[in-house]
């Protein structure tokens, strides 16, 4: 993109642009790629470290540059520090299509990784591979939404596949371990139960009772607070895995 000036021509690269509308017009100023977010979360403070050129413009494309008679009438004022700021913090970025594209086949990619690691094949127990969900969540037609969580929408796509049965999925269960001293151990055991998907094994020992078992991820910090609040600190979780897998699995 070039930029043209009364006297001269100057060269932008990797720009972005950040657009607000005030006063019936439009107001630009041109950015670094990726600076905007770390300005507006302030890991950028230098505000020259965000901008191309510190100008306000109408159309940055074109060159052309606002005049101190439309800031004034727009913005209440000519401090062009201030304008500046405010266009950063309320303004819209403006990307090219391929950019946009870009950014949603990245974030499909890292729902899609998120899927894969938190489930499973209920059936085999085994987990799937990100390739494999990758082409469940295009039979599924799923929309990304660049403003939400990748997280989120992860958690939209395996209730999806669930509901509509596209694939055989289930959120794969934690292995724990679970150690409590032996005085407390009956008391407790009956409180955590609950929140234990099944027992794999027990051990009663003289000064202590160790549970082994799976859960739903979510579970752990029930556990955790529960077994803070009965022994006052003194018993412990300890995450085993947190896959289902089966002998000659490969493990993530």
């Amino acid at each position: 993109m070039s930029l043209f000036q009364p006297s001269n021509q100057i060269k932008l690269t990797n720009v972005s642009i950040v657009r607000l509308k005030k006063g019936g017009k439009r107001f630009e100023v041109a950015c670094y790629n990726n600076k905007v977010m770390e300005w507006r979360n302030n890991v950028e403070t230098d505000i020259d470290e965000v901008l191309q050129i510190h100008s306000v413009f109408v159309n940055v494309s074109k060159g052309q540059v606002a005049n101190k008679d439309e800031l004034l009438k727009a913005f209440k004022t000519d401090d062009t520090d201030k304008i500046i700021k405010e266009i950063l913090k309320k303004g819209e970025m403006q990307v090219s299509e391929k950019e946009r594209q870009n950014k949603l086949d990245s974030m499909h990619r890292d729902i899609s990784t998120i899927v894969a690691e938190k489930c499973i094949n209920p059936e085999t127990k085994r987990p799937y591979t990100v390739t494999m969900v990758e082409k469940a969540m295009n039979d599924l037609h799923y929309s990304i939404h660049p403003n939400r969580s990748a997280k989120q929408q992860a958690l939209d796509v395996i209730r999806q596949l669930q509901d509509k049965k596209i694939l055989a999925i289930a959120r794969a269960q934690m292995r724990v371990r679970v150690v409590i001293q032996s005085k407390d151990a009956k008391r407790i055991k009956e409180k955590i139960l609950p929140f234990v998907g099944s027992v794999e094994d027990e051990d009663w020992g003289s000064d202590s009772y160790e549970l082994v078992a799976l859960i739903e991820p979510g579970q752990l910090r029930k556990i955790t607070e529960l077994l803070q609040t009965e022994t006052k600190g003194r018993g412990q979780v300890e995450v085993l895995n947190l896959h289902e897998t089966r002998e000659g699995d490969i493990k993530f």
